[in-house]
């Protein structure tokens, strides 16, 4: 658990930090061995005839585990269409597939690393993440909202002066949060959550009075519970997160492959019916329908799809 305070609340902060490397005084961690860089990913994959796909664990719909423990989602539907494409690119017959579960503080050091070849998730495409990761083309907006019960008077971030606030650990939202706690003085106790499901899980059990999040994962928790009706969303929109499938940077030609197969997937008309299977019909584990249409962001997106330059 993180707490944030305003500079005056700062005598505490000593309090709270009791395991600070400073005030205890450890020894100086020795400078790690360099890592060994990763080959460019066609080679990788040529070498090892497997492509590893990073995917979440409760992020309804788009990467999250069904009742058999299985890997599925909107975003892992998508990676699996650049599956086949590698697939056909190098001739590769009987190439595997292999799942890596991932928090979303592990996403980016298991591309870095090497032990996943792509993210399929619902990770936003931002500047500071583009220093070190690639992305391509948009595939969902989301936006940021809260997720209160449905008696709380809550409507906007300023209504939780004092209260607790969970976030998802190395998500844009726990970032952002912590920025506008610096930068406005609002005062608030953040807590840090694995992911969506421990984060719901703490909102129910009253530990937390709003969970900020994505407003799609947020509306399939809802959906998804024994009771939505005890469950809304504040009218607030904190954020615009243009969601999309993470690979490493410096990779032309996987970045060239993976940007042609999806940009393609969109423009023939798939993407239609991979979003009506997952947005607005029945999903697992509940059966219920998010009934989520596409928004005017995302079919534009689809008819002129833009691919992620700014990272080679």
């Amino acid at each position: 658990m993180i707490r944030y305070v305003r500079p005056l609340l700062a005598p505490l902060v000593a309090v709270v930090l009791t395991h600070s490397p400073v005030l205890a005084q450890a020894p100086a961690a020795q400078p790690a061995a360099a890592a060994a860089p990763v080959p460019p990913t066609l080679q990788k994959i040529r070498a090892s005839g497997v492509i590893v796909l990073a995917h979440r664990e409760a992020s309804v719909p788009f990467s999250y585990l069904d009742a058999n423990q299985r890997p599925i989602g909107y975003a892992l539907e998508l990676c699996e269409q650049v599956v086949d494409a590698v697939r056909r690119e190098l001739k590769l017959p009987n190439l595997r597939t292999e799942y890596l579960r991932v928090s979303a503080a592990e996403r980016i050091p298991s591309l870095l690393s090497g032990r996943a070849d792509l993210e399929c998730g619902n990770t936003t495409n931002t500047a500071e993440r583009r220093k070190q990761v690639a992305f391509t083309m948009t595939h969902f907006f989301a936006f940021g909202r809260l997720l209160v019960r449905s008696d709380s008077r809550v409507q906007r971030l300023i209504d939780l002066w004092g209260q607790a606030i969970v976030v998802n650990r190395g998500s844009t939202h726990a970032r952002e949060l912590a920025a506008r706690i610096e930068r406005t003085g609002f005062v608030a106790r953040v807590v840090e959550a694995q992911d969506a499901a421990e984060a719901f899980a703490l909102l129910q059990q009253g530990k937390v009075q709003a969970y900020l999040h994505d407003d799609i994962v947020l509306a399939a928790l809802r959906a998804n519970s024994e009771r939505p009706e005890d469950w809304r969303l504040a009218a607030e929109t904190t954020s615009v997160e243009p969601l999309a499938i993470m690979l490493r940077r410096d990779d032309p030609e996987f970045k060239r492959l993976v940007d042609t197969t999806i940009g393609r997937y969109m423009v023939d008309g798939q993407i239609r019916s991979l979003w009506r299977r997952w947005f607005e019909s029945p999903i697992p584990p509940g059966n219920r329908t998010l009934g989520v249409p596409m928004s005017a962001l995302m079919r534009d997106q689809a008819r002129f799809p833009i691919a992620d330059d700014s990272v080679r």
